[in-house]
Parts: C-alpha cells; structure tokens; sequence
C-alpha cells in the first residue's frame, strides 16, 4: 500500500515457510494415524499382563477413576450385559468383561491333584480413602496376605488378601474370588458389574497370595462408568468447558471478521496470520469437545477425532507462540522482514511442534492411568525447555524494540508496544504463580484424591492462551488507520505517525493540514508537562519548514 511519494507501508507476511510447519504437522498426522493400533479409555483392557510382587503379595494394577454416586436406586439394576447401557443411565459401576488369569505349567504340577480348587485370584475394588484397610497394619503386621499366625485369632483367612471391615459401614472394599479348576492353566472370572454408591476414586487391583501362582498373566477388560457416562469424573468438566471456549472463540472470530470486513483495504499481511491462529483455536476448540463427547457416550476415546485435535492443538500452540514471537521482533511494525532470523524462527517452531505432538499423543492416546511418571518427565522436560526459549526471545526482542521506538520517537507505536509488553508481562507471572500452584498440587495429592478439581490445571492454560489472543486482536484490530502499527518505509527523515495520502494537486492542501496537526500537537505536548520527546519532534520539524 503506497503512501505518497514520502513513504510506504509494508504489511508484509511473516515467512510464508512457516506453512512448512503445517506441512509437517500433516505429515505426523498421517504417520500416527497408522502406527496406534487401538485407543482405550473407561474401557481399561489387559492383554496378557503380568503380576507385580509387594510385600507377601503380587498384584496387578486394573485401573483407577473417578466415579460419582449412582443417581437411582439399586434395585433399578437388572441386567448387567455388556450390549444393553440404556437400563444403566444414571448408574455409576465397574463392570469386568472376559478376565482371565493363565498360570505357568511349572505352577500347575505343583498343584495338589486331590485339590478341587487350586489356587486363588482376588480382584480388590477400593476407595482411596479407604486404603489403610487393606493390608495388615491394623493388626501390627506389614503383610498384605494373611499368614498362618495372623489367622489364629480369626481376623483373616490363610491365602486371602487381609480386607478391614468396617460393621457400621457396608460400603468398604469389595473383593471377587476366582479359582483355578483342578489342574487346569485357565481361570474365567465371572461377568460381573459392581455398582458404585458413593462418590469417590476408586481403584482396581488383581491380586494372589500363593507363591506357586508366580508368573501368572491376566487378559480381558474392564469398563468403568459414571452416571452421565463412561467420561472419567476428572474429565467430566473439561467437556462443558471445551463447549463454553468454543463458543468464547466464536465470538472472537465474529467480532475479528466484522472488523477485517469492514477495513479490508487496510489490511495487513499480519492480520491473516492472526486470522489463521483464530481459526485454529476454533477448530481444535470443535474437535475436543467432540472429542469428549464421543468418548463420554462409547467409553473409548476415537483415534480419528483424538488425533486430529492433538495435532490441532499442538499446531495451534506453534502458531500462537510463532505469532508473539515475530510480533515481539517487530515483524511488520519496526522491521519488513526477519531477515537471517527466519531459519532460526522457523527452527524453533518445528522442534516445539513436535516435542508438544508427541506429548499431547502419549497423554490422549491410552488409557487414562496408563501415563507413567518417568514418561511424563521425559515429555514434559522438552516442552516447558521450549517455552522457556520462546519466553526469554520475546522479552529479548520487546526490549530492543521498545529501545529502537524511543530512539525514533514513534510514540503511538511505542505506546501499542508497551501495552502488549504489560501484558505478555503479566501473563508469565501468572503462568509462574500456575506452575507453582500445580507443583503443589500434584505433590500433595499422589493419589489423585482431589480429582473433582484436576481438570482446573489444564483449562487455565486454554483460557490464558484465548485470553493473550484477545489481547493481540484488540491491540492490533484492523481499522481505517494501519500507519499506527504498519511498518514505514521513509525517503530520509523519520515520518509521522499518521500517514496522508500525496497526489498531484492535494500537495499544498496536505501541506497544510499536516501544520495544523504539528500545531495542535505542540500545544498538546507543552500542555503535557513538556515531554522531552515531543519538544525534541517540534525543533526538527521546525528546522525542516
């Protein structure tokens, strides 16, 4: 867009290899989307797993959820097939579907052949806040299984997980025997739904007491279900807040497209950028909440839908942060282009995209409990290493930019500048005070007893990353002005803020009208106390006359 003879305005795009980043993006999607074989969620499945040896005990870890209270009685509960889930509306349960538990041939010649029933499997359905009684503390004794001396007076069976019951309280740990046949290799639990009547975590555990059994593997599956359906109870909550943020979205995507409308022959190249990273947030916004939604009806999480909203929003956040950035560096405000930045730009860019999908895919994909914490370590490292790259850039670049404004004496730009440094500013001090908050969370919390407030941790950061694009947009909407944050290319002297259009005849009616706006901001400067900046304006522009 030409302005005059004096000067032009150059709204040029940010590298357009940043589509590069798509590219990629594309490329991962197509590969993941053949290399996972199956997604799982409340449907927990086992495939030929083995038991792990704690104190006199091996167990097997079947899972862990949230679950709130059933909402109707339980006599509403008549058929527990798995095919038929419209009789179990409001039901919370744990339903176990084809678990079987195969032992060694070395432990069945071991076997006494007199023996009906050979050896015994617990599965163990505890609350949380209940696990003290499992175990034999409350007997004085670090065993997990009872032990002929802790059976003398009673309190346990030989061979049997030790389980406290409470006799005022019906509703303690629940335990589900299977016996091994004879000599047989194979055990078949029972098809068995356990409903659940009080809100709370819940785990699952498989356990034996018998050495012999020592190398047996358990296969099959378990749903777990709350009222509502099969979402866990710390994930409920995401759903409707994906649904409030995609709408959040779309009202900033109207209110951006009636202003790009509306200015559309002062738009920039930046603007489209901006537009695009909207766009983005709208669609993976879209794609989680029905991500959610399907999950929340089937009990698995589809690996279609699962995938494209983490490459989504792992694109998204490599925009958003890629737009700070450039827009800190003074892309199309101070400077036309990044220049020799631009591979290092783009460098970055393609390493947090990939470092953040890879992440994102480990977390969503697989079952909800199945996220080891040295995993997590070894993905998360990489990210937060990024951010903090991406975060001492920025800051790097706002202070020279804001240097190089007041050298210039571009006070509107200035201006917009330190508004957008206040509040990059303010969005890391939060950030910070969020990771401490988290850290504090996650240490005082192992067992995940405060689940019904989990789902705050991750929304704070969606709601952050919408609230700093709001931010962007406001500060750089489009209007009938682009000269106040569009970069100036300038014939020799430093040019005015707001640009008029010199053709032909209008020279001296321009000339005119432009000494009449000095005048009006010199007496306006004065009247400001004598800014320094604005005296040093009026003497050049004085001298140029």
């Amino acid at each position: 867009m030409r302005m005059g003879d004096g000067h032009r305005i150059r709204g040029s795009v940010v590298p357009c290899d940043l589509s590069l980043i798509l590219l990629v993006a594309l490329i991962a999607l197509h590969l993941t989307s053949h290399s996972i074989i199956q997604v799982g969620a409340s449907i927990h499945e086992y495939q030929t797993q083995r038991f792990t040896r704690r104190s006199n005990s091996f167990f097997f870890h079947g899972g862990s959820e949230g679950l709130y209270a059933s909402r109707v009685s339980p006599l509403a509960l008549r058929d527990n097939s798995s095919s038929e889930d419209k009789p179990l509306n409001g039901k919370s349960f744990i339903r176990f579907e084809s678990i079987t538990f195969q032992r060694t041939k070395e432990s069945t010649q071991k076997q006494n052949e007199m023996q009906q029933r050979t050896g015994l499997v617990e599965a163990i359905i505890i609350e949380v806040k209940d696990r003290a009684k499992i175990g034999g503390s409350y007997l004085n004794s670090h065993a997990i299984c009872c032990t002929p001396d802790l059976a003398e007076d009673g309190s346990c069976k030989v061979g049997e997980v030790i389980i406290r019951q409470d006799l005022d309280k019906l509703n303690g740990p629940q335990r589900i025997q299977t016996f091994f046949e004879g000599k047989n290799e194979e055990a078949k639990m029972d098809p068995r739904t356990i409903e659940i009547n009080n809100t709370g975590m819940y785990y699952l555990y498989f356990m034996f007491c018998d050495p012999v059994l020592d190398g047996t593997l358990v296969s099959g599956r378990t749903v777990w279900r709350n009222p509502d359906g099969y979402l866990p109870g710390k994930m409920a909550p995401l759903m409707t807040f994906f649904g409030y943020m995609s709408l959040a979205y779309l009202v900033l995507g109207l209110f951006w497209f009636l202003h790009f409308v509306r200015y559309w022959k002062d738009i920039i190249k930046l603007h489209y950028h901006i537009t695009a990273v909207i766009g983005l947030g709208m669609c993976e916004m879209a794609l989680w909440y029905f991500e959610y939604a399907n999950f929340n009806s089937t009990g698995s999480r589809p690996m279609g839908i699962t995938v494209w909203a983490v490459t989504f929003s792992a694109i998204k956040k490599t925009f958003s942060r890629l737009l700070l950035l450039v827009v800190s560096m003074g892309y199309g405000v101070v400077r036309p282009t990044l220049g020799s930045t631009t591979t290092k730009v783009l460098l970055l860019g393609v390493t947090y995209f990939v470092a953040s999908e890879a992440l994102e895919l480990v977390e969503h994909l697989g079952n909800i409990n199945d996220f080891s914490g040295k995993t997590r370590l070894f993905l998360v490292l990489p990210v937060a290493v990024l951010d903090a790259c991406f975060i001492l850039w920025i800051f790097s670049s706002l202070s020279k930019i804001l240097e190089k404004l007041q050298i210039r004496r571009s006070m509107a730009k200035l201006e917009l500048y330190r508004k957008f440094t206040n509040s990059l500013a303010v969005s890391v001090l939060l950030s910070v005070a969020w990771i401490g908050y988290e850290l504090y969370f996650n240490a005082t919390d192992p067992l995940s007893e405060l689940w019904r407030r989990a789902w705050i941790i991750p929304a704070f950061w969606t709601l952050l990353a919408f609230i700093l694009l709001g931010v962007i947009c406001i500060l750089w909407a489009p209007s009938h002005n682009p000269t106040r944050y569009a970069y100036t290319e300038e014939m020799g002297e430093e040019s005015e803020e707001e640009g008029i259009s010199l053709t032909g005849g209008g020279v001296m009616a321009a000339v005119e009208l432009a000494t009449k706006i000095e005048r009006k901001e010199r007496k306006a400067l004065i009247a400001a106390d004598h800014h320094v900046f604005g005296l040093g304006e009026d003497v050049e522009e004085d001298k140029r006359e």
